[in-house]
């Protein structure tokens, strides 16, 4: 009988949590200055420093991208000081450079760690995702259902009008039909522009920012960050891979999938415990953005570990220099 590794995650979550106030700070220096390119890089840089300087073996694998397309913190690519737990890592440096570039809600920086071999490597492709927070029995709602199928369930679960049912959806040209169907049941329809890991979290605190589900297709990088924060949180979110061509079939070839059309569960892809971290870029419904004072920048982080089930929420002064 397997035993869950124990990879010192109590230990190891201020660190964690450093990383992601790292990469906000350095990202929040081009919030509204329209430059996607350079608060991503800024972001990737300072997580990458930050977490070098942690006692892991990590390899990084939801990254940036690919190796050739990906410069720093690419998918594979090995991180922290060697001397520690084997480790794998789920990161989004900036979730949100849209976001940030525009000074809109919501931008996050976002990072998760479990045992070795502990995530999905899911490749750089599209994700049909379907998302509910926690209190419903599982498989309240499903990927095989239709939309408004999904709605009408989880509205008789919680007991209540699917017009009562809210349901966060990207704002993509490719969910036209979901939106009309989602509309046809009376439920309200948050629309997001980006950060659709963000978007998932809403469902895990329905009462706080008024979202009861998240449904649509996003990138699977972000779908695993997303079932880490779940997997802390509680709640239930599944997942189909998307192949638009040949090329992207071959992404997932060298990720290790053989099944193209496997439904994954959130402890499909995240099969151990997990700790987690996001620090707000800008202000947005689960954190508030950096603010700037005179002489300090101020950072709010959520952490969390999904052996205890703790969530920190935790603000951290740092001087400007």
């Amino acid at each position: 009988m397997s035993h869950p590794v124990d990879f010192n995650d109590r230990m190891l979550s201020l660190g964690l949590a450093r990383v992601s106030e790292a990469a906000a700070l350095a990202s929040a220096q081009l919030i509204g200055r329209g430059d996607e390119k350079a608060a991503d890089q800024a972001a990737v840089d300072a997580m990458r420093t930050q977490l070098n300087m942690l006692d892991i073996d990590g390899v990084v694998v939801i990254g940036e991208g690919e190796r050739d397309e990906a410069p720093m913190l690419f998918i594979g690519e090995k991180v922290g000081n060697g001397e520690g737990p084997a480790v794998d890592i789920a990161l989004d440096p900036l979730e949100g450079t849209t976001l940030t570039a525009k000074d809109m809600p919501n931008a996050l920086a976002v990072i998760a760690m479990g045992p070795r071999g502990s995530m999905l490597h899911a490749p750089d492709v599209y994700m049909d995702k379907l998302a509910v927070g926690p209190g419903y029995p599982e498989g309240v709602v499903s990927l095989d259902m239709t939309p408004h199928e999904r709605v009408e369930a989880l509205a008789a679960a919680r007991g209540c009008a699917p017009a009562d049912i809210t349901v966060c959806i990207l704002e993509r040209p490719r969910h036209e039909a979901l939106i009309a169907d989602v509309r046809k049941t009376g439920a309200a329809i948050r629309l997001i522009t980006d950060g659709d890991v963000a978007g998932v979290i809403h469902c895990a605190e329905a009462e706080k920012t008024g979202i009861d589900m998240y449904m649509g297709a996003g990138g699977a990088p972000e779908g695993v960050l997303a079932a880490a924060a779940l997997k802390c949180m509680g709640g239930q979110i599944y997942g189909r891979l998307l192949f638009r061509n040949d090329d992207e079939r071959g992404r997932a070839a060298r990720a290790g999938i053989t099944d193209l059309d496997k439904v994954y569960a959130r402890d499909d892809m995240v099969t151990q415990d997990v700790i987690f971290a996001a620090t707000g870029v800008t202000d947005g419904s689960i954190l508030s953005g950096i603010k700037r004072e005179p002489n300090y920048l101020e950072a709010e982080t959520v952490l969390m570990r999904s052996k205890t089930g703790s969530v920190r929420r935790m603000r951290y002064r740092n001087p400007k220099r």
